[in-house]
């Protein structure tokens, strides 16, 4: 290993261990002494609930753990969104569980907890997964209401996904291990199964205080709504628990009765590791990120064995293609190349940039790992699609689209790892958040914008500058540093990882280490669903 390869890593750890120092500041959700309470009070928190629930020494991952992150710091912070969500397996069966953490605002949801909780519904419903809700909230939190109530991404969302997940056929169960006011009553009485804590749940449509005011009947909160009330007098509840433990144990017995669904056809054979393995990714990625590396690396650290089978390897070379497995399973991967290469006609090429014919290649690849049955990796390292004349003549905007359309209508399973940059409609084409992959998760120093910062830099100080002229005032070199300076630390500021995360668009950030793990359970959790829907490009201009 050379002196930069070292330089490298050892810069790339740092920015990873800044990201799990920040997570485990996360995992505290409340703080310490929020915690203590709700231990004193005989539950278990959020994530002593998950721990105990899901299979020792089971591998799982985290949806949405930086959810929030920074967000609300005027309300006091809303940490992880106020919920826990695991993929993980109960009984050897891998399921998705939510569980209301109330220690941060008595689990109340703010409107990131809205739409992490729709996101792990939209993963359920993608993967046929069972979904569990260890509910502990209370309810919509007020000050925010106009942002999580009424539209339809918004809290209301929840139950209407309930209604849809029940026809699928998609196994739901509840526990209510505290609060469950409100509209939020009806999620687990919406599930297929539910269970009440004795004294610590309750569930109503208003609390005592709420019935006083407005009906100006005096009662408790447990005889109104607790776990005697909802299992010997209303029936709401099919069970009632004595603890936490005893809810969660009979979660377990639940989910291991649970039949074998029909699986999708993912092709899978015997898992081995990589040749090289995926720790010297930290060594090959650049630290700056207008600096090139060879994409082969990183792929051969990554798949079984560290071969692959390149498809296209002489043609449209800003994109490589190729076929390989990860932990035994099949997959079709996408990714963008960022060393420089020479052409078939002699001319560099740029790394990160896609043109016309990376694109064409791509689209059809795309198009045969369909025909085959194979889930698609994209890995995102992309400035965007190639500008100037002889792109624009060339018909870039065509192919771009095709590539688009492509990724758009795929019917297999889509996962996107973003490993350097993620700008403008590079980001679409190389399936970004919008273009639904079942998963999708950013290495610690990935960059996600609408362009690269210091060419955003350099175009909102020009149309800043312009506006001041316009005052009649005069920009001085001082003043224009100064405007620069400030543009770039904000815009910077929102490029990061941890700002894509916060808002969810991703599903995590890890580390390349865990690259494989995440792909290979993503692949699992696909492999619950059967294709039924045949892959077409539709109508595009050729």
């Amino acid at each position: 290993m050379d002196l930069e390869f070292n330089k490298r890593e050892d810069l790339n750890k740092l920015k990873l261990s800044e990201v799990n120092r920040l997570y485990n500041e996360i995992k505290k959700g409340g703080g310490e002494k929020r915690l203590a309470k709700l231990r004193s009070e005989g539950k278990m928190t959020a994530r002593e609930r998950i721990e105990y629930l899901i299979d020792k020494n089971s591998q799982w991952i985290e949806i949405g753990a930086f959810a929030g992150h920074e967000m609300y710091e005027e309300h006091g912070g809303c940490p992880s969104g106020g919920v826990v969500v695991v993929i993980g397996y109960v009984a050897k069966r891998q399921c998705i569980i939510v569980a209301n953490d109330a220690s941060v605002k008595a689990g109340a949801w703010f409107p990131i907890t809205g739409k992490k909780n729709l996101r792990a519904q939209e993963i359920a419903m993608e993967n046929h997964l069972p979904i569990i809700y260890l509910v502990d909230s209370a309810g919509v939190y007020l000050p925010m209401q106009d942002e999580i109530f009424p539209d339809k991404e918004h809290f209301g969302r929840i139950f209407r996904n309930n209604a849809k997940m029940s026809a699928m056929g998609i196994v739901q169960i509840s526990a209510v291990m505290g609060s469950c006011v409100a509209g939020g009553a009806y999620l687990p009485i919406m599930s297929d199964e539910a269970m009440i804590v004795e004294n610590t749940g309750s569930i109503f449509l208003a609390g005592s205080y709420l019935v006083k005011a407005a009906i100006g009947e005096s009662i408790d909160n447990e005889t109104l709504g607790g776990a005697r009330t909802h299992c010997e007098i209303s029936g709401v509840t099919d069970y009632k628990a004595k603890d936490d433990q005893d809810a969660l144990n009979r979660i377990k017995n639940i989910m291991s009765t649970l039949g074998k669904s029909q699986d999708a056809g993912f092709d899978r054979i015997e898992p081995d590791n990589p040749r090289r393995s995926p720790s010297e990714i930290f060594g090959i990625i650049p630290t700056q990120r207008n600096e090139t590396y060879n994409t082969f690396d990183i792929i051969e650290c990554l798949v079984d064995k560290s071969t692959y089978e390149e498809y296209k390897a002489d043609y449209g070379k800003s994109i490589v293609c190729a076929t390989a497995r990860i932990d035994g399973w099949a997959v079709g991967i996408v990714a963008n190349q960022r060393q420089i290469v020479k052409n078939g006609k002699g001319e560099v090429q740029f790394g990160g940039v896609i043109y016309s014919d990376s694109a064409d290649k791509a689209t059809r690849f795309i198009a045969n790992c369909n025909q085959r049955k194979i889930p698609l990796l994209f890995l995102q390292d992309v400035t965007g699609f190639m500008v100037g004349s002889k792109s624009e003549h060339g018909g870039i905007i065509k192919d771009g689209a095709k590539m688009v359309n492509a990724v758009a209508n795929s019917v297999v399973p889509k996962f996107t790892v973003v490993t350097g940059n993620s700008f403008g409609a590079g980001n679409y084409a190389m399936c970004g958040k919008a273009y639904d992959p079942r998963l999708i998760v950013a290495w610690p120093w990935a960059e996600l914008a609408v362009m690269g910062g210091s060419q955003a830099a350099q175009v909102l100080t020009q149309i800043q500058e312009s506006t001041l002229r316009k005052r009649g005032e005069e920009i001085t070199p001082e003043a224009h540093e100064k405007i620069m300076n400030d543009i770039s630390s904000k815009y910077k500021k929102q490029t990061e990882a941890t700002y894509a995360a916060a808002r969810l668009w991703t599903d995590a950030i890890i580390s390349p280490e865990d690259t494989r793990k995440w792909i290979s359970m993503g692949i699992e959790a696909a492999n619950h669903a059967p294709i039924t829907e045949k892959f077409n490009l539709g109508v595009l201009q050729v």
